[in-house]
């Protein structure tokens, strides 16, 4: 790039060709300058603690940052505030079970995990799943188990109608809702998952309308869209996230959490439940910060990437593509529009604002989260127990904004954001 524009130097005028040089140089240098963390076992990333070098180095305020892991503390029984900014781990803190090296229940915030390995499926195996997104899934090909169909509108799901919620399937609760382009409804419980029989129970869940034309927050659905992958690529969700991401990003030990009491699942749960160190959920958020590239790979196609923070066309009806709300539309009012996460069960939240160059990681969960029999990851023997007699702020008319779930992780957005003082 350079060379060529410098051979422009002879045909164009002077302060063009300079200009052009100036800019490419710029991206040059840019990309030479580049930063991805080692490993934590290798050094793991670079930090600032010291105030003043916060803000010289990566434009942000601590005491904004100490306001925000405040409200943190209130939002959830355990939990920590992890922040990265122009490649400097500028916060990290944790209370109560929560620290660097244990392995807790990240709850739905495992979905965009399986969003992402989808995609760097459809890109490396393009030839065996030449639809992508558009792929009607219930097939022969991809489901053979679902066959024959017990209900006639599941021939019509798309995969991006699974990883976009859209798939037509009954959400989950005791009394889960649907959004119809912006208009909100109810819908009574049905069974869900069955962690004993996990891939059935998720195929058999039935759909409250046909595919595309409504928003229900299932997870039976990324859950059937992690079968298509393991049919697609011969492996599973946890064996092609660890050769695809975990091991060219160097993390540390980390699971699913496949054991339930006296049930140990045969499969990851693509609706949930993995279990990374905080500073490798961090490396996870950075990597879709950079567009997918990790040091010289690219590890996701970064089209992709595009389209999990964009209003989707599998999903008219509310802000979430692929696996992940997005702020589009602006409803995260102190946040920028280009903002895009994953949140799960508890208070865990990832979060990604390329425009800010910022990647947030909120814990947050139960005690039941931090089981350590979850996983087959050893925890760490010290465990603080202080917050183990922690109950959280009752709802009441007057306050319908609850300081847990989501409620409290876009809070943690805004005030996380407020901290930028470029």
């Amino acid at each position: 790039m350079l060379s060529l524009a410098r051979s422009f130097a002879g045909t164009v005028p002077r302060r063009v060709a300079l200009l052009l040089l100036a800019v490419v140089g710029i991206g040059a240098s840019s990309r030479a300058a580049e930063y991805f963390p080692p490993s934590d076992k290798d050094g793991g990333w670079r930090t600032l603690t010291d105030a003043g070098q916060i803000r010289r180095k990566a434009g942000m305020d601590l005491d904004r940052l100490e306001r925000a892991y405040t409200f943190t503390q209130r939002c959830s029984q355990n939990g920590g505030l992890l922040v990265v900014r122009r490649g400097y781990l500028v916060f990290e803190r944790y209370f109560g079970r929560a620290s660097r090296d244990v392995n807790p229940d990240m709850a739905s915030t495992g979905k965009a995990y399986t969003s992402i390995a989808s995609g760097i499926m459809l890109r490396e195996f393009r030839d065996k799943i030449p639809e992508g997104l558009d792929t009607k899934v219930f097939t022969e090909r991809f489901l053979p188990e679902a066959l024959p169909l017990d209900d006639p509108r599941k021939a019509d799901i798309r995969l991006g109608h699974l990883l976009s919620m859209t798939s037509g399937h009954w959400g989950e609760g005791g009394s889960p809702s649907t959004v119809v382009l912006g208009k909100a409804g109810g819908l009574k419980g049905v069974p869900g998952q069955d962690i004993r029989d996990l891939d059935g129970s998720s195929l058999r869940v039935p759909l409250w309308t046909h595919a595309g034309a409504g928003y229900s927050y299932s997870s039976p659905a990324p859950h059937i869209a992690s079968m298509v992958l393991r049919r697609v690529t011969g492996m599973d969700l946890k064996d092609y996230i660890d050769t695809r991401l975990a091991k060219p990003m160097g993390w540390g030990p980390w699971d699913y959490c496949l054991h339930r009491g006296d049930v140990r699942m045969p499969h990851a749960n693509g609706a949930g439940s993995i279990a990374v160190h905080a500073t490798d959920a961090l490396r996870f958020g950075y990597c879709l910060l950079r567009e997918g590239r990790w040091g010289g790979r690219q590890l996701i196609p970064a089209d992709y990437i595009v389209q999990c923070r964009r209003p989707s066309p599998y999903n008219p009806h509310t802000p979430f593509s692929l696996q992940f709300e997005h702020n589009a539309d602006g409803h995260v009012a102190g946040a920028p529009r280009d903002a895009f996460y994953k949140s799960g069960a508890g208070g865990f939240g990832i979060f990604i604002v390329p425009s800010l160059d910022l990647v947030i990681y909120k814990m947050g969960g139960s005690n039941g989260q931090y089981d350590p029999t979850f996983t087959d990851v050893p925890q760490p023997k010290t465990v603080d127990t202080s917050r183990d007699g922690w109950t959280s702020i009752p709802r009441t008319p007057f306050h319908e904004g609850s300081l847990g779930g989501d409620d409290g992780l876009r809070r943690v957005l805004e005030m996380v954001g407020a901290a930028v003082r470029d």
